[in-house]
């Protein structure tokens, strides 16, 4: 028995020994693994589209725990691919225990672009304008439009939808705000890669205007250059045999990417026009032939591309007028749209994308023959 005790222990004191060893054999080999440079370059891949959350939100990607935000992120690449006609990135998620709990970061390509904070148990209701009357809750701002919200708790959601609020969960609040930030970004998002899967799937049912047009004509990107610019005012890219066919027809005559992109969505007309004009929103603000006058002969063409060359206090003067008009439109609900002639419709996008970038600029040659609208403002430059 003493003999049976002594073998047991030296073995079981063998086998501990040999663990260790190997435990330390394993470590050694992870440290080599660090040290060999070819293991950096995967530290070097930046996700396009990045959700970091604290650690209060973990229940909303949390399968286990009732979460849907996986299917949401889901629905949200299926969905913009029908309204923009992009292949979005997968979406990487992921939890950052440096944020609040309860908050989020939206990043693309690894940059913070946008973020809020949740109420877990909680459910946010907008007044949109219609609300009969007022409800109790915590004031807050809707993250991903900037509006005015509330905070309140389950029991009041059945009170406050009867009232005509608008009322939303946190995993809507989140698919809500991340979509709108993708549509603000896509520009960003499409690559060379993206534009050339667009164009292998375009080649399976129409493969003449795809070896017409690249490389013969145009390259890859100056393809994506122009798709990029349509993707930057909210122009969906679905339709791409029109948008290759149009490229083909005018790339023998300029190779501008701006110009290609103006000849491209008067070919796109009908459906810009019914994307931004309805029965429920049919005015819009005109320029003065005059200011359109003073931004033709403002127009410098060099090698690297058209600018303005407006001065600064008249320009300002344009954008504070522009101001006034956008809303007064924005108070009576309505979204803004300023209608100029087609050589004006880029320069002056340009002029106000950055002091009013949401804004809509048409040309009369993008209004499709049956859609009627109606001036409620003409902005002039004095």
């Amino acid at each position: 028995a003493a003999f049976l005790i002594f073998l047991g222990t030296r073995m079981k004191s063998l086998e501990e020994k040999e663990l260790q060893q190997d435990g330390i054999a394993s470590e050694e080999q992870k440290v080599e693994e660090i040290r060999k440079p070819e293991n950096v370059v995967s530290l070097l891949q930046v996700d396009p589209i990045e959700l970091e959350f604290g650690y209060g939100l973990i229940p909303l990607a949390d399968i286990n725990q009732g979460g849907d935000l996986l299917d949401r992120v889901v629905m949200i690449r299926r969905q913009l691919a029908l309204e923009l006609g992009m292949i979005v990135p997968v979406i990487r998620l992921r939890d950052n225990i440096q944020l609040s709990p309860n908050e989020y970061l939206i990043k693309i390509k690894g940059v913070d672009v946008s973020g809020g904070e949740l109420m877990m148990d909680h459910f946010m209701a907008m007044n949109p304008g219609t609300a009969e009357d007022e409800i109790e809750g915590i004031p807050t701002t809707e993250p991903a439009f900037g509006l005015p919200a509330t905070w309140i708790n389950e029991s009041q959601r059945d009170r406050a939808e009867m009232l005509g609020y608008t009322v939303v969960d946190p995993p809507s609040i989140i698919a809500t705000h991340m979509t709108e930030i993708i549509k603000r970004h896509a520009h960003e998002l499409l690559g060379r890669q993206d534009v050339q899967t667009l164009l292998d799937n375009i080649k399976n049912t129409y493969p003449a205007i795809v070896d017409e047009l690249v490389p013969k004509q145009l390259s890859l990107g100056e393809v994506q250059k122009v798709l990029g610019n349509l993707l930057r005012e909210g122009v969906s890219i679905r339709d791409m045999v029109t948008i290759l066919e149009t490229l083909a027809d005018y790339a023998p005559v300029t190779r501008d990417p701006d110009m290609l992109t103006e000849y491209v969505r008067q070919a796109l007309g009908r459906a810009i026009s019914r994307t931004f004009i309805t029965p429920e929103n049919t005015d819009v603000i005109t320029l003065d032939p005059q200011l359109e006058q003073l931004i033709m002969d403002s127009i410098q063409k060099t090698e690297a591309g058209a600018y303005l060359t407006i001065e600064p206090s008249v320009s300002n003067r344009i954008l504070n007028n522009l101001a006034k008009l956008v809303e007064k439109l924005v108070k009576l609900g309505k979204q803004p749209i300023v209608l100029s002639s087609p050589v004006v419709r880029l320069y002056f996008k340009r002029l106000t994308e950055h002091t009013i970038p949401g804004l809509v600029v048409l040309s009369y040659n993008e209004l499709d023959p049956s859609t009627e609208v109606k001036s409620v403002g003409i902005l002039k430059s004095t």
